[in-house]
């Protein structure tokens, strides 16, 4: 999460955060949600040179069609929940809320995620009071947007149609309004930085990280990281997730086997001199 918040403000969305659930078809045992350490002063961050937010063709609960484009000129919060998730559904009244507030500058589209029965989501809804755009999710979209570990996870796409930030797990509702307002050039009590994404937002730029989730490159010169990180970036991770091992620190910096796995390459290229690495092509997949 890329929000700093004041001391008290940032302890209780941590806690908040790691309530995020993580039961999805893709996750790992237990998806892991890096907290950010607390700053003195409130902070904004969004990607600097984002990336389009992968198109969709959907059809919602009602049977209309829906898509990013429809929503074009609108700031979008793309929002990955479920009727099973107790965060998604801790959340729900916060968002009903800003769409109701910014009905006419926000389109909240929420996408039902590892649900099996419409019917049941439908219900859920109507008696949630959800007042924005649900569909069930297909598993192409899943996959554009980097394969969900984690529930509730949530995009903030901006009036151009690309992803500016990414939340996974519970938060403070404020951020979202901070977030919303900032881009509508509104005044905030809050200073707006920009950020290059490493992966943080889509896996696929995992390739641009110089450094990653719990691995020390102490040990390595910078020729010997650059060595270490272009094998982290071609080499799989074992734990069952498909993703690259630089891609599995990033999206579960939790998880033992990468973790294990990277320090490895690390302790080989340390005692080798940094021997040239070999690379072999990332799945379809990895590159999402």
């Amino acid at each position: 999460m890329n929000v700093k918040q004041n001391s008290g403000l940032a302890a209780l969305t941590a806690v908040m955060l790691l309530c995020g659930c993580g039961r999805t078809q893709t996750a790992h045992a237990a998806a892991t949600v890096a907290v950010q350490p607390a700053q003195d002063a409130n902070v904004i961050q969004f990607v600097k040179n984002p990336d389009a937010a992968p198109a969709f063709q959907l059809n919602d609960l009602e049977g209309k069609p829906l898509s990013l484009d429809e929503a074009r000129g609108k700031i979008v919060l793309l929002n990955f929940w479920a009727t099973w998730c107790g965060p998604c559904r801790a959340e729900i009244p916060d968002l009903v809320d800003l769409q109701k507030r910014y009905a006419d500058k926000l389109e909240i589209i929420a996408l039902a995620t590892d649900e099996d029965d419409a019917d049941e989501v439908r219900r859920f809804v109507l008696k949630s009071g959800i007042n924005y755009r649900v569909a069930m999710i297909s598993d192409e979209v899943r996959l554009a947007y980097g394969g969900i570990a984690a529930l509730p996870t949530s995009f903030v796409i901006d009036t151009q149609g690309r992803v500016v930030q990414k939340h996974v797990g519970l938060n403070d509702p404020t951020i979202y309004e901070l977030e919303v307002k900032a881009m509508l050039g509104e005044p905030v009590d809050a200073k707006v930085e920009y950020f290059e994404d490493n992966g943080q937002i889509f896996l696929k730029n995992a390739e641009r990280a110089t450094e990653l989730p719990g691995v020390d490159f102490s040990k390595l010169d910078a020729k010997q990281k650059s060595v270490a990180l272009r094998r982290m970036n071609a080499e799989s991770c074992d734990c069952g997730c498909k993703l690259t091992l630089a891609q599995c620190r990033i999206n579960d910096s939790g998880c033992r086997v990468s973790l294990a796995l990277t320090s490895k390459v690390v302790s080989r290229i340390a005692h080798s001199g940094g021997a040239r690495a070999t690379t072999k092509p990332a799945t379809s997949e990895q590159q999402r």
